[in-house]
């Protein structure tokens, strides 16, 4: 009877640390996931697009299969590229982080000066223009993946950069649940947003209620601007997550300490000027306002470099034409 007791308060023992354990976990998924939020709402707010002009009964089994895709980018091909960095070469990782940082803030800025300075792109209305359905898909499918391949990227490498695992396992087991938690977020409001006008739609026709008619109309004409909100806030905390990396990267590497430094002086001067209760907020809007206005114009120095130098030379090597 002793060593059965014995027995089991080992087994107890262990459970509780498996518990605390699963909680570690946890709270450093949750402290690493809410460092992604800007790649995250950019890549909820790009993903409809990928679906558009096709039959609504297609859209959630593309939906599915471009979840699907990046699950594997996540977690068969970028988690263990990471770890492995990691592990053998972890002083490559701000500067891999800050080459992603400089991609949000490009991709931010050219959203900023299309809006600022519309103008027609050949090569996107091509391909939106929906002519073999199988075909099309296809293409859409693998572009979609192409490109959640970079932003996954960009998410386990923030993921990785900001949990504090003491272990490879603890370290594997926190990417792989930010991995999978926002995928399935992110593609889980996506298939809502997607279908969303199907659902006012249908209740807007079957609801028994003038309330839940006006509901389901309301749906319908919503879409639009919640689609337009997506994308200006995806914009916007991409410069502002892009051009943070890109400060703190400069401060940690003592290229460049100045900005980082000057950012942090001015945030603590405005948390200084307001009562107790909003400081941190104070602080976190200067700083957050101060790294997107760095984004944006690393950015928009940027644009001109991709557009006109690295856009060439990989449709040189790729045989694609520089749009792509």
């Amino acid at each position: 009877m002793s060593g059965l007791l014995a027995l089991l308060d080992d087994v107890a023992a262990i459970a509780k640390v498996a518990a605390a354990s699963v909680d570690d976990v946890a709270g450093m998924a949750a402290k690493a996931g809410s460092k992604v939020a800007g790649v995250v709402i950019d890549d909820a707010a790009v993903t409809p697009k990928y679906v558009h002009g096709f039959d609504a009964k297609r859209e959630l089994p593309i939906i599915w299969r471009i979840t699907k895709g990046s699950l594997f980018n996540k977690l068969v091909i970028l988690l263990p590229l990471a770890l492995i960095l990691n592990a053998f070469a972890p002083w490559m990782v701000m500067p891999l982080l800050m080459l992603g940082g400089a991609y949000l803030c490009f991709e931010g800025a050219e959203k900023v000066f299309h809006w600022l300075f519309p103008h027609g792109d050949a090569h996107v209305e091509a391909d939106l223009d929906v002519k073999d359905p199988a075909h099309l898909e296809e293409e859409r499918v693998k572009g979609a993946i192409k490109t959640d391949f970079i932003l996954s990227a960009e998410i386990m490498t923030i993921t990785l950069s900001a949990i504090e695992a003491d272990g490879f396992w603890m370290e594997a087991a926190t990417l792989a649940v930010v991995a999978v938690a926002i995928t399935l977020v992110v593609y889980g409001s996506v298939a809502l947003i997607v279908k969303m006008d199907d659902i006012g739609l249908y209740t807007a026709a079957t609801a028994r209620t003038r309330f839940g008619q006006n509901l389901g109309r309301g749906l319908v004409k919503a879409m639009p601007r919640l689609m337009k909100v997506l994308s200006i806030v995806g914009t916007v905390a991409m410069l502002w997550v892009g051009g943070s990396i890109i400060v703190h990267g400069l401060e940690v590497t003592h290229l460049w300490a100045w900005p980082y430094e000057t950012i942090h002086h001015w945030a603590e001067v405005a948390a200084h000027g307001v009562s107790a209760s909003w400081q941190g907020f104070a602080s976190w809007a200067v700083t957050a306002f101060s790294d997107g206005v760095i984004g944006l114009a690393l950015g928009l120095l940027l644009i001109p470099v991709v557009t006109r130098v690295i856009g060439p030379v990989m449709a040189r090597f790729s045989g694609k034409p520089a749009a792509h």
